[in-house]
């Protein structure tokens, strides 16, 4: 198949070039202006030169194609420099289906969330999700959408974020603290009970197991209209996450409890400042946790999952497994 990616520069996109030549698919890719040196195989990949909001890119990315992956998604919102989850993730996966929907391109991914959803009183990325998916369901194409809950493993360069690298860079190694020491990293709690803090889990899976799923997926006409929850073998907890990057990259910490509200409330006076670690949305997201069991869907489709450990999260301090 000729298979259109749109977000193939970026961190799951990179690794869907990777299984897509692997199982001997072409990949299409759109790519922004100075983003050429992010293609992972550029050699085997066509690539069309654009943005989301390009239409005649669009157009040309999609002719011809089999298929179509839009992998687009924000992480972080800065309304002021026009990013935003509306524009990047509703809105730019509408216009893509749109396009599909006239070139006669039939089959559609879309790589949604855990926990997408209207919920007004969720996060924006959640919601624009949410509007994604609905966007994708009200067309004619043989859609499929794939829900990750939080992924790991190496970004491979190109500026591409990363959840335990930024964890690392933007909590642990935020500032200069001598390894000797424990360092009292934020294990939050959103009641009134600090014993209960950090409890809070994440179904952890490999980003290279979610690659292979996606190309499993793409060629089974099974998943047509199907909404698919994929998570790691286990859940862990936020104490674990930390804990276990903090061992990876040779650090202590004590797992110290702090009130969310108070975290939360700092956040939103500080969102809109990009050196401000995390946003409130970010972490309202956190702490309401991300599982689902997925042992049925790696067993059908034959995938044994790369485990959250130590091991696995060498690449943070730049060493292989």
């Amino acid at each position: 198949m000729i298979v259109a990616l749109i977000g193939g520069t970026g961190y799951v996109g990179s690794y869907i070039i990777d299984e897509l030549i692997k199982n001997g698919h072409t990949p299409k890719t759109l790519v922004r202006d100075g983003s050429e040196s992010k293609v992972m195989q550029p050699e085997k990949c066509e690539m069309i030169k654009g943005d989301i909001d390009d239409v005649a890119a669009l157009n040309k990315t999609l002719e011809g194609c089999d298929a179509v992956i839009y992998l687009i998604a924000l992480i972080r919102e800065f309304p002021k420099k026009n990013l935003t989850n509306e524009k990047l993730q509703f809105k730019g996966s509408e216009r893509v289906a749109t396009i599909a929907e006239q070139k006669g391109v039939k089959r559609f991914l879309l790589m949604s969330a855990l926990g997408a959803s209207p919920d007004p009183n969720g996060s924006k990325y959640m919601q624009a999700k949410h509007l994604s998916e609905q966007a994708i369901k009200n067309t004619t194409l043989d859609w499929t959408i794939i829900r990750p809950s939080s992924l790991f493993g190496d970004p491979r360069g190109g500026g591409r974020p990363e959840f335990c690298m930024m964890l690392d860079k933007l909590m642990l190694s935020l500032v200069p603290y001598p390894k000797f020491l424990p360092f009292p990293a934020p294990s939050f709690f959103t009641g009134i009970n600090p014993f209960d803090a950090g409890n809070y889990a994440l179904s952890m899976i490999h980003v290279k197991d979610v690659a292979a799923l996606f190309i499993k997926i793409l060629e089974d006409e099974k998943s047509v209209n199907q909404t698919i929850e994929i998570g790691g073998s286990r859940e862990v907890t936020w104490n674990e996450v930390v804990t276990s990057i903090a061992k990876a990259t040779g650090r202590r910490v004590v797992m110290t409890p702090a009130p969310f509200f108070v975290v939360a409330s700092i956040a939103g006076i500080f969102d809109g400042f990009s050196w401000f670690p995390a946003g409130k949305d970010q972490l309202n997201d956190l702490v309401r946790g991300s599982v689902c069991d997925s042992s049925e869907l790696l067993k059908k489709y034959d995938i044994d999952p790369i485990p959250f450990n130590i091991d696995n999260l060498k690449y943070i301090s730049g060493s292989k497994p």
